[in-house]
This record gives structure tokens, sequence and C-alpha cells, in this order.
């Protein structure tokens, strides 16, 4: 407890300094310490969703693929040749999603194979179906691969 019985100016001066004063504001050096913990909470989390991002843009890559042999096969219902030409097209109804480029590498009446690759990232993802040859890393016909 603070009690002051003396009302002499150099009482008075004590008192303003004294631990029970009321302070005012943070001190330069609490100040410092938040700025420092709040980079270190930052240094941490930005890799981190840095790489959510290239997670994001290999699943985008993955169903677009899908969706490419789901058009595929529409389009071989119709035309009974696996579609070869550049993507997008008129002609086969599939648009893959933006910053994705799509580029089918081999078509024809027995398979097709293809490969997605995003301006974001080097990786890509590629998928072949029936007697097409397989684009690297896709190793397995049907199964969407992607590189490491």
């Amino acid at each position: 407890m603070c009690a002051f019985t003396t009302d002499s100016k150099k009482a008075r001066m004590a008192a303003s300094v004294s631990p029970c004063a009321r302070r005012a504001g943070f001190t330069l050096i609490e100040l410092l310490i938040v700025v420092v913990i709040i980079g270190i909470l930052a240094a941490i989390a930005i890799p981190k969703f840095a790489a959510t991002k290239v997670q994001a843009r290999l699943a985008e890559m993955k169903s677009d693929l899908h969706n490419l042999a789901t058009a595929q096969e529409s389009y071989t219902a119709d035309n009974y040749v696996y579609y070869g030409g550049a993507v997008p097209s008129a002609t086969l109804l599939y648009r893959p999603s933006t910053g994705i480029s799509i580029s089918i590498a081999e078509a024809t009446g027995a398979g097709w194979s293809a490969v997605a690759s995003s301006t974001e990232t080097s990786r890509t993802c590629a998928v072949f179906v029936g007697n097409a040859a397989p684009v690297a890393p896709a190793s397995l016909e049907g199964q969407i691969a992607c590189s490491p």
C-alpha cells in the first residue's frame, strides 16, 4: 500500500516515480519484444502458406486432368477417336482452370496421354489412357501422377 503523509515537494517527486505510481503506455523494450515475437511467428507461417499454395495448384492440375478424361470419353462416344488438338478448343467441351496449361501428347482411337502444368510451380501432372505411350510422371494407366 502506498501512503504518503508529508506534503513536501521532495516527497511528491518521489511518489511520481515510485512503483505505486501508475504508468501510461509501454516502454521501448516491451514494444521491441512484441515486434520480435511477431517477426518469429511470421517467419514460421509464411513458408507453410507457400507450401499450401503449391499443394492447391497440384490439386487443381489433378482435377483438370480428371475433367479432361471425362471430356475425352464424351468426345470419343461421338467421334470414335480421342481428341488430339489444342486445349481449350471449341471442338472439345473442356476448359482448364485459370493458370493451368494442358498439353495432349498423344491421341488415337486406342488411347491418349496428357500433361498439366502451372505457371506457379515447376511440378507437372500427367495421365495416359489406353494404348498411348505413358508420359512422365504417369506410370499406371488411368492414374494421375505428379512430379515430386
